[in-house]
């Protein structure tokens, strides 16, 4: 899936590196839990999340995603807007709820992996 897709799926605005917008994504994931992220996610290249501070595009740079939309209307500041444009990771914002949008995108073709047993 596009990650343009995911934006119009979304109903969602683009803060930062548009020019991302052409590239493919094949899974995503959804938490506000970024140690979660890094022990239980692998291969993903969409992060879904209401959590707003620099650990989350440090989270997502860890795990070579593409994008991060955050959830619930929730706005990245200044200084995490900086950190996305220098690593690249394209930036949604939308008025959806986490579980909404990930019921959208996955409704929509785009999956996740499945969590192994601990």
């Amino acid at each position: 899936m596009k990650i343009s897709t995911i934006k119009d799926l979304l109903e969602a605005q683009v803060i930062c590196c548009e020019e991302g917008l052409s590239e493919h994504v094949y899974s995503a994931c959804g938490s506000d839990m970024m140690s979660d992220v890094l022990a239980y996610v692998k291969d993903q290249a969409v992060l879904m999340t209401g959590l707003v501070n620099s650990q989350v595009i440090r989270t997502a740079e860890m795990m070579d995603m593409k994008c991060i939309v955050f959830v619930r209307s929730k706005l990245p500041t200044a200084e995490m807007i900086e950190l996305a444009n220098e690593s690249g990771i394209v930036l949604l914002a939308t008025t959806k709820r986490l579980y909404e949008a990930c019921g959208i995108l996955y409704s929509n073709g785009l999956v996740g992996n499945r969590a192994k047993n601990v």
